[in-house]
Parts: structure tokens; C-alpha cells; sequence
């Protein structure tokens, strides 16, 4: 959940501070009664509204290095996710899985890849761009209702 811009806290703590009561403020903003007294306490506190940086390990791939993930897939498009995170680990030196991977690709824009391209499929025969085909050879018909219908006696 994103945090409360700071404009937004101001907002609501000069309303406060103006005479309206906090449930009142709560509601009007949208915003929890508990939150609102967290701010309260923060302002009295450090007299700073700002968000807090958000706790948790930063992200292996940063957007910094985005633009090398995107020139890696653009070489290899056709790459799986294994083969993009061995890549990244040779060439930045950082092991990433590949649902890291997926979720920086996503975030990239990348449709996901689950395999290998494979060659195409052997029913028809491939020709160059330019060069008819060879005609599909033309069977009777199999199904029943194109059937030529039998002759009275």
C-alpha cells in the first residue's frame, strides 16, 4: 500500500488543529483514527511529517541497472528466464531467481517467456518469403453431410 502524501497530512492536522474532531477528520479524509494520532505524536515528536523509508532488502535488479536487463534480453530474446538470470550473474555479478527476474521483466514491460522458441511445425512445408507454396493436396471430402448422395433405385 502506498504511504499518505505528506499534503495530505498537513491537510488533516491543520483541520484538526482548526477545531474538527478527529473521528470527524478520519472520515472526512479517509484516513484511520489511529493513523491521524501517529501523526499527531510525529509532528510533536521530530516536528517532521515526511514518510518514513519503507523497511525491507532493496530490490537485487535497481533501476539503475534497468537499462542493462533491458540491452541483455534485447540481444537474447528468445532467452528463458534460467538463461537471463545465468546471464546476469556472469555479466553484473549478481545471482538472481527467476521469479526475480520475471517480476523486473513485467515491471519493464518484457512479456514473459517461459521457453525456448521452438521450430515450426512440420505439417506444411516452409518456403521463402516471395516463393509460392506447394499446393495442399485436395482430399474427398470425409465428412458426411458433403457426401454424394447415393442413387435411388
Amino acid at each position: 500500500m502506498k504511504q499518505y502524501s505528506v499534503d495530505l497530512r498537513e491537510r488533516v492536522l491543520r483541520a484538526i488543529d482548526a477545531g474538527l474532531a478527529q473521528t470527524e477528520a478520519a472520515r472526512l479524509f479517509g484516513v484511520g483514527h489511529t493513523t491521524i494520532k501517529r501523526w499527531k505524536r510525529r509532528r510533536r515528536d521530530t516536528g517532521d511529517l515526511a514518510p518514513q523509508p519503507r523497511p525491507g532488502r532493496p530490490p537485487r535488479i535497481g533501476t539503475a541497472q534497468f537499462p542493462a536487463l533491458e540491452a541483455q534480453v534485447r540481444a537474447v530474446p528468445d532467452a528463458t528466464l534460467a538463461a537471463h538470470c545465468a546471464v546476469w550473474r556472469r555479466e553484473q555479478g549478481t545471482a538472481v531467481s527467476p521469479a526475480t527476474m520475471s517480476r523486473v521483466l513485467t515491471k519493464l514491460g518484457w512479456p514473459l517467456k517461459k521457453r525456448r522458441s521452438s521450430r515450426p511445425s512440420g505439417t506444411r512445408p516452409s518456403a521463402l518469403p516471395g516463393v509460392p507454396r506447394p499446393p495442399i493436396s485436395i482430399r474427398p471430402p470425409s465428412c458426411s453431410s458433403m457426401r454424394v448422395a447415393p442413387t435411388p433405385r
